[in-house]
């Protein structure tokens, strides 16, 4: 009876051993570890060898159809300008919206049916991009629209109304350039747009407009889209011009007409 009572306390005695339990915590903590390495080192080779694969295919569709004007080196030619450090932002802007490779020489250039796939977009934009840093593609969290409509239309307002008119609608500028209509853009085109400058339109940095604040633009402009002019005919949103020239050539001709009707009809 003694000898089992003392073989049952030495057996107690080693399942609450500290040197047991710290030996299960080392053996967990390097079995979770070696797996979280691994698996960590796994995804990051796929994801180089995914990038390295899109690099080389942008790298292609780059040389056959854009190096004419930009250059194989992207430092620009007469026809075309850099495209060094413009980032991928900018890329899949011009590219996604059709306004590049341009048709033809203008004053600028303008939006037409895209001419490449999006893996093909993307393949581009990740050529570019990789060359030198520039603005990357925005984050989905500012293209939710689900911001501050009304402080988005206050920026918008003092931002970028003298170009695009309040209601997004558009504008002429000089030498035949011109504002485009906001109208049914896309959250991340609208967003791309701000950070890199096309065309004419200046470059609105995280230090000019917080992407924040460009969330709430995009909210407004959003907006806009969803939920029609509620005075009724709209005339282009264009503002007091075309509403006057609307007072003037319809309201006018029809007090004309009720004249003319009036003096026939007493004759």
């Amino acid at each position: 009876m003694a000898k089992s009572t003392s073989s049952t306390q030495k057996r107690r005695s080693g399942r609450r051993s500290p040197l047991a339990s710290i030996a299960l915590i080392v053996v967990g903590l390097l079995s979770t570890g070696g797996a979280y390495a691994l698996f960590t080192t796994a995804a990051t080779a796929e994801t180089t060898v995914a990038h390295e694969q899109l690099t080389e295919e942008g790298s292609k569709l780059f040389a056959a159809n854009c190096a004419t004007c930009h250059g194989l080196d992207l430092a620009g030619t007469e026809a075309g300008p850099s495209l060094i450090g413009v980032g991928e932002a900018s890329v899949e802007f011009q590219v996604a919206t059709g306004r590049m490779p341009m048709a033809q020489s203008g004053p600028q250039a303008e939006e037409k049916p895209v001419q490449f796939t999006e893996e093909q977009i993307e393949a581009l934009y990740t050529y570019v991009g990789a060359q030198a840093p520039g603005p990357g593609i925005p984050d989905e969290e500012y293209l939710a629209a689900d911001g501050d409509a009304a402080l988005g239309a206050e920026l918008f307002r003092i931002n970028c109304a003298m170009c695009h008119n309040v209601a997004g609608a558009g504008g002429a500028l000089t030498e035949g350039k011109f504002a485009p209509s906001l109208t049914g853009v896309s959250a991340q085109h609208i967003y791309e747009a701000m950070v890199t400058g096309p065309q004419n339109m200046p470059v609105f940095n995280d230090e000019n407009i917080s992407p924040e604040d460009k969330a709430n633009i995009i909210t407004y402009l959003t907006y806009l889209d969803e939920n029609p002019s509620p005075g009724g005919l709209s005339l282009g949103n264009l503002g007091p011009v075309s509403e006057g020239l609307f007072i003037w050539i319809f309201g006018l001709g029809a007090i004309v007409a009720i004249t003319v009707w009036l003096t026939a009809k007493s004759n």
